[in-house]
């Protein structure tokens, strides 16, 4: 006992690695099995090369030992850092800027480094839009902070000039339909461009003229017309945003607001010329000057009413002026404003609108409540979770290169992992990916009945399904999860081999991508060996389906009397050759004492 307790852990661990082993021969196998039908799949054993970027991180060598020579120690220039038990290298950020090399070209579309750097422009941009009419009407620039201001002034002046020097002449263009990256090609090319002449213009030297008429503000106003790189910024980043709405708002707001900012600037400009607190139409210089002419600028435009009324000939038609660049301001501030919202809430509309118009279809059939409950439900679900009622109407608006790029990127992974489609044509695969098409299943729906005819693929995109069986149909036999596929053998079985064997309900709510017998067919006309192969694999799959349990090991019915074995051949034909020849002995004896036996079963 001692020994056999002593033997059975080892013996268990052998059993265990002896399992591993086996695994790990199958699965190379399975992996050489599919490099030699399908060449392109690379090995896991072959190691990458090297990359020579410089970002990633290199493990340092061992430190040498007190007795090795002096030339293996580590350079002194060389920085290291721990991570867990090993060393790594690092180039100190001093050195990697160092190190930086400007691109020589830059992608205006797709280079997030230039948008950032056109957010720069704009800023400085805006504060020109913005202080100089401050400035230029309100007493806030003195001699005693005239410096600051002219800190913050020529700093701008510098953002300009490098946009010039450095980042537009490396602009790529368009020129014949190639994508032109040569140097002095783009240079040319901003050089001919009326953005360079506009740019030339926002940096006209007029400062020299602070010499004889003094520190201006209105002079540095040629730097308000560096307004395209200010549209140019929000095309590049309404191209990066998610909702990008978002921004159009904020803009329209910031539009608006700036129209109150100069009217204000001007009225404070109109108060000084009349002379402050001179009439009850001007501003009477009490409180904060900035705040109370803002908010005589937004009563103006906004037409509330209520203001004291104009004295003087010039009073009035400042007064008149206002109120019409008001009306029309305004009018264009909400009108822009709609169409934002309107473009926003685009998808949504259109969504209300086919409910509604499903609604009214079955009221008008008197549809039952239940069906119409998960009609609307279905609905509901479909809009939240995929933001679109069909998703192909979003894709068929891209060329197909673009939607097969798509279609990899969300599929491929499931696909790949098919048994049924290992081995087959790439190619025929990224095809067999655009025909994919996406269903919504509410919750209890069938999606496959038993007995029916299968023509349809399905592939579990998310939630999950539960295979039903047994003997009343509802015994729940497996549930599938996201990523699983069934209903594969039924593309290419026929001969009524391609019923469904038993019935598939959504448990919850389940997106299912669906893949068509006839779309496959309609593929696999120009792929004859993945046909082949297919075929092939599936008769196979269909005879292992179709064994029945005893074949496949499973245990029968248990029997009362369990069956004689059969007796061997040799020792038959003995006995035969006994009876033949009426000898006696041990032989005759077995040969009467087994009649017997037959006729006690008989």
């Amino acid at each position: 006992e001692c020994i056999s307790s002593a033997t059975s852990p080892s013996s268990t661990v052998i059993n265990s690695r002896l399992q591993e082993l086996v695994k790990l021969f199958k699965e190379r196998t399975e992996k050489v099995k599919e490099k030699l039908t399908d060449p392109e799949v690379t090995s896991d054993d072959e190691s990458p090369a090297a990359s020579p970027t410089k970002t990633m991180p290199v493990a340092a060598p061992v430190p040498p030992l007190a007795g090795e020579p002096e030339g293996n120690k580590l350079a002194g220039d060389e920085h290291y850092c721990e991570m867990l038990c090993c060393m790594f290298k690092y180039q100190p950020w001093l050195d990697r800027l160092k190190n930086y090399r400007f691109p020589s070209s830059i992608d205006p579309l797709t280079n997030l480094m230039y948008v950032l750097w056109l957010f720069f422009v704009v800023m400085a941009w805006n504060w020109n839009c913005w202080l100089i009419p401050v400035r230029w009407a309100f007493p806030y620039q003195t001699p005693a902070n005239i410096h600051c201001w002219l800190f913050v002034d020529y700093l701008c002046d510098l953002i300009y000039l490098l946009d010039i020097l450095i980042f537009q002449t490396r602009l790529q263009f368009v020129q014949g339909g190639d994508i032109i990256t040569d140097k002095k090609a783009m240079k040319d090319n901003y050089l001919r461009s009326q953005r360079f002449k506009m740019d030339v213009v926002c940096l006209l030297p007029l400062d020299f003229f602070y010499f004889k008429v003094g520190v201006n503000p209105l002079l540095r106003f040629p730097r308000c017309l560096k307004y395209m790189a200010f549209f140019e910024f929000n095309s590049r980043l309404e191209a990066i945003l998610s909702k990008a709405y978002i921004y159009r708002v904020i803009r329209t707001t910031a539009y608006l607001l700036y129209s109150l900012h100069v009217n204000s600037c001007l009225y404070y400009w109109a108060s000084a010329y009349e002379g402050l607190g001179s009439t009850t139409w001007v501003y009477d210089g009490e409180g904060n000057s900035y705040v109370r002419c803002y908010y005589w600028a937004v009563k103006t435009l906004i037409t509330i009413g209520g203001l004291p009324d104009p004295k003087t000939l010039f009073e009035i038609i400042f007064q008149l002026l206002n109120y019409f660049t008001g009306v029309f301001a305004f009018s264009v501030m909400i009108g822009q404003m709609r169409d934002v919202v309107g473009a926003a809430t685009a998808g949504q509309t259109y969504y209300r609108s086919c409910m509604d118009s499903t609604i009214k279809y079955m009221n008008f059939y008197k549809i039952p409540k239940t069906v119409q409950n998960r009609v609307k439900t279905w609905y509901e679900y479909t809009w939240h979770s995929q933001g679109m009622l069909d998703e192909s109407e979003l894709l068929v608006q891209l060329p197909d290169k673009m939607r097969l790029d798509i279609a990899i990127d969300v599929n491929y992974n499931i696909v790949s992992k098919v048994a049924l489609f290992q081995g087959c044509d790439r190619q025929m695969i990224f095809d067999m990916l655009k025909r994919l098409k996406s269903v919504v299943y509410l919750p209890n729906d069938y999606v496959c009945k038993k007995g029916e005819i299968g023509r349809e693929m399905y592939i579990i995109q998310a939630g999950q399904v539960q295979v039903l069986g047994g003997p009343d149909g509802k015994t729940v036999l497996v549930t599938l999860k996201a990523g699983s596929v069934f209903g594969e053998i039924s593309l290419l079985a026929a001969g009524g081999g391609n019923r469904r064997t038993a019935n598939v309900i959504a448990h919850g709510f389940a997106n299912l991508f669906i893949l068509d017998k006839k779309d496959l067919n309609e593929i696999l006309v120009h792929y004859p060996e993945s046909q082949k192969l297919l075929r092939k694999k599936a008769k196979k799959m269909l005879k292992n389906n179709n064994k029945p349990k005893d074949e496949k090991g499973a245990p029968g019915d248990p029997l009362i009397i369990p069956p004689k074995a059969d007796t061997p051949k040799l020792f038959q034909a003995a006995l035969a050759a006994t009876g033949r020849m009426g000898a006696k002995g041990p032989l005759a004896q077995l040969r009467w004492r087994l009649k017997e036996l037959k006729a006690m079963q008989a």
